[in-house]
This record gives structure tokens, C-alpha cells and sequence, in this order.
């Protein structure tokens, strides 16, 4: 063998040995090392650079295990690259070939001379990433015809391995067919819908009664558990009573002394004329006795809570009320019709749509979410407020409709689940595109 055959051969194994390896890379990132690291085992070079077409960027550099996107250069080299995006055959590239306020970028980390290789398979013409190789001197014609087997092989293996990706869809060139399925487009936006929203809501008693406080106090005890039946006059809130009885007795000492100085002086007056004219200070004083007696019994009395109809009594945990001092006209608990409930509905402000009384509301259970109740709208707040969650809403009712009203069992006060509330009829471009033109408005200022 002659020593040009030599390095045929030897260029050829370098070539399979490449292709082999090309075909084994596991990942992208991988495939993409090996391009601008092991192409070298072809050709002789300082630099070489592989820019992905999919993304549009530099995904490796010679040298480098990973490429810094922020890096001046690698903006620079992916932008210049992005511009042969569609090259179909290797390009020649010298310093010379660069406009002037790109020279020293060229200059500062490039050799004199490079070559732009597109990877293309076999009877594609877009490229998939182009690879660039910079050294001092020009490529030879062989070095080419190596190169563009081994680009042959990065193609494929990177197709492979990124998937097929998107496929373009042929453009409609019959404008019949356009102009079909522009009007198909249109009337699909202009199809009549019902604007809706969902809000959290919560089954709560209708029209319940609230059992305040009677007098400012400590309450000793409540009575009955949470959530417990109760009947018309049953004592539910016992409130301590240890300072009224003190009162109480203080109060009835006053008016057992009032009594006796009435008496007393009543008796005197048969002989003492100074004693006469005291009678009437005297039975005032007692009168006022006796009305302190009287107040301090009907305040005792009324530390005795009882209810003022049958339902059920709803509050929170009990131990929590034993021995809390509470002041006058304080809410203590709730007496509900358990068969007389409606919705309480918080429509965050930033969903808020118009909605008519008597409009639908489908209600569904968070803990049968499947089975929807219905209901009908029946007041809507004026005006947006804090929630306990710190959203800004606006607080809704809903009564239960017939339908809803025959499932009686799972109408249990307390349960929570979402609110569908349906509006006004609207076009389904409009409702699809309602959140983004709100926002809009809002930056435009119209």
C-alpha cells in the first residue's frame, strides 16, 4: 500500500469508528459533545460549534462541557447562525467575509478560516443544526467529502433522538378551501353560549336564629353539643351567676332594712309629727329597694338561655365557651331549621360576570361531586369585600329548587363544595377570550 492509501484507510476506520459511536449516544446533549469534541478524529481544527434548529441557539461548544447562553460570544455565533438556517451546502467562512463591527468578535475567538456544515439527511433540504469548524488554514476538498458522510450520520442520529418534532401543515393553496374553513372558524366563535363562572359555596341555614348574650358576663356552660336537635324552651346557655346572686342578696338586705325603717316610722308617726313627714322619703326609699330586687331576679333569670323554637344549635367546640367572658349582645349560637337552608356563594371579584335573580346555580358537593343540586339565585351583594381567605368577593344566595329539595339528606348545614352560577347568553370568542380582553382593558386603559 501507497501512503495515500494509508490514510485513506485510516480516515475511513476514523469515519466508521465516528458513525458507530454517533449512533450509541444515549441523549442530545450527549450527541451534541461528541459532535464538536470527537469530529476531530476526521479533521484537524481549534473550534467547532453545533447550533440546533429546533431552538434556534448554540448547544455545544468545543472544549466546553455546557455553553453560557449569556455569554456575548455564544449570543453572537447563535444569531449569526440562526441566519443560514436554511443552508443546503457547506459554506465557506473567513474573517474577511464578516461585516465590520463583527470582525473583532470574529478576530478574538475564531481562526482566520471556517466551515459551515449543514446536517441534512438524505433528500431533505432544511437543515436539523449546522456545525461549524474553524482552524488557521482552508479545508481541503477530501476533508469535505468526509465531513459531509459524518454531518449524513449526525442528522439521523439527532433526528432520532429529539423525535420527529412538529410536522408543518401543508398550506391550503385553493382559496374555495380557505375561504371554507375561514367562515367554519367564524361561525364556531360566533356560536351562542351561556357565560357561567364557579365559586366556592356553602350550605348554611336559612333565616336562622342568633342567641346573643343577655348582659355583659362569663358564660359558665352550654348546654347542649354542637350540631345537637333541641326542642322549643330548652335551657341551652347557663351564664355564671355567682356575681348577680351577690348583687341579688345585697339588693334584698337593702330592701328588708327599707322595710323595717317604714314600719318603724309608720309607728312613730301615731305621736311624732317628725316622724309623719319622713313616711313618704321612706316608702320611696323602699320602692327603690324593692325595684333594685326585682332587676338583680330578672337579670339572674336571664343568664338562663333557652330556645325560642325548635332546631338545631350551631356553634363552635364547646370547651372553648366554658368560662369566656362575653359582652352584651355577644353572638353566642345559632338555632336552624335543618329542612330551611340556602347557599352562601363567594364570587371572587375578579371572575364577577352579570347575573340576573332567579338565574341557574348548579351546586356540587365536595363530597359527591358527581351528583349536582340544583338552585336558583336570590340575592347578589353590591359590593366586593374581604374574605376570611383574603380574596375580595362578593357574597351570593341561592335557594335550593324542587329537584334539589327531594335529595333532603344531603342538605346538611356545613357542607362546602362549588357553585356554578349561569349568566347571560353570550358568543363563545367572547367567553373564551373574556379573562384576556379584561386584562387588557385594564393595560390599554379603555
Amino acid at each position: 500500500m501507497t501512503d495515500p492509501r494509508d490514510r485513506q484507510l485510516v480516515a475511513l476506520a476514523g469515519l466508521v469508528q465516528l458513525e458507530r459511536r454517533v449512533r450509541g449516544a444515549p441523549t442530545p446533549a450527549e450527541l451534541a459533545f461528541l459532535m464538536v469534541n470527537e469530529t476531530h478524529a476526521l479533521v484537524s481544527y481549534r473550534q467547532a460549534a453545533f447550533w440546533r434548529a429546533d431552538k434556534a441557539a448554540i448547544q455545544s461548544l468545543s472544549g466546553l462541557a455546557a455553553p453560557d447562553p449569556e455569554a456575548p460570544f455564544t449570543q453572537w455565533l447563535g444569531k449569526k447562525m440562526a441566519s443560514w438556517s436554511s443552508l443546503s451546502t457547506p459554506l465557506d467562512l473567513t474573517v474577511d467575509d464578516m461585516p465590520g463591527e463583527e470582525v473583532e468578535l470574529w478576530m478574538a475567538h475564531l481562526p482566520a478560516y471556517g466551515l459551515l456544515l449543514p446536517l441534512l439527511r438524505s433528500g431533505e433540504t432544511v437543515p436539523v443544526g449546522l456545525l461549524l469548524l474553524a482552524r488557521d488554514m482552508p479545508f481541503t476538498d477530501g476533508e469535505r467529502q468526509l465531513l459531509d458522510i459524518a454531518c449524513n450520520a449526525y442528522a439521523h442520529a439527532w433526528k432520532a433522538l429529539i423525535g420527529p418534532g412538529t410536522k408543518r401543515l401543508p398550506l391550503i393553496k385553493d382559496r374555495r378551501k380557505l375561504a371554507l374553513a375561514t367562515a367554519g372558524i367564524a361561525l364556531i366563535a360566533l356560536f351562542p353560549v351561556r357565560q357561567s363562572v364557579l365559586a366556592p359555596a356553602e350550605i348554611v341555614p336559612h333565616k336562622p336564629i342568633i342567641l346573643r348574650a343577655p348582659l355583659a358576663g362569663v358564660v359558665e356552660e352550654i348546654l347542649v353539643p354542637p350540631n345537637a336537635t333541641i326542642t322549643e324552651g330548652q335551657k341551652l346557655v347557663r351564664m355564671d351567676g355567682r356575681e348577680l346572686e351577690s348583687r341579688l342578696e345585697v339588693a334584698r338586705q337593702a330592701l328588708a332594712i327599707a322595710d323595717a325603717e317604714q314600719r318603724q316610722a309608720q309607728q312613730q308617726a301615731v305621736f311624732d309629727e317628725r316622724a309623719k313627714s319622713s313616711l313618704a322619703v321612706l316608702a320611696a326609699r323602699r320602692e327603690q329597694a324593692a325595684a333594685d330586687v326585682a332587676y338583680a331576679e330578672e337579670l339572674l333569670a336571664r343568664g338562663q338561655l333557652t330556645a325560642p323554637k325548635a332546631g338545631i344549635a350551631i356553634y363552635d367546640n364547646p370547651d372553648e365557651w366554658a368560662g369566656r367572658p362575653v359582652a352584651l349582645g355577644e353572638r353566642i349560637l345559632m338555632i336552624a331549621d335543618p329542612t330551611d337552608v340556602e347557599l352562601d356563594i363567594l364570587l371572587p371579584a375578579a371572575d364577577a360576570i352579570p347575573l340576573d335573580i332567579g338565574g341557574d346555580i348548579r351546586f356540587f358537593l365536595n363530597v359527591d361531586p358527581a351528583s349536582p343540586l340544583s338552585a336558583t339565585l336570590t340575592r347578589v351583594g353590591y359590593r366586593a369585600a374581604p374574605t376570611p381567605d383574603g380574596l375580595v368577593a362578593y357574597r351570593l344566595s341561592g335557594r335550593f329548587t324542587a329537584d334539589g329539595l327531594t335529595q333532603k339528606e344531603r342538605l346538611r348545614v356545613g357542607l362546602k363544595g362549588t357553585a356554578k352560577l349561569e349568566g347571560h347568553w353570550t358568543i363563545l370568542a367572547l367567553q373564551v377570550l373574556r379573562r384576556p380582553l379584561t386584562a387588557l382593558r385594564l393595560w390599554l386603559g379603555w
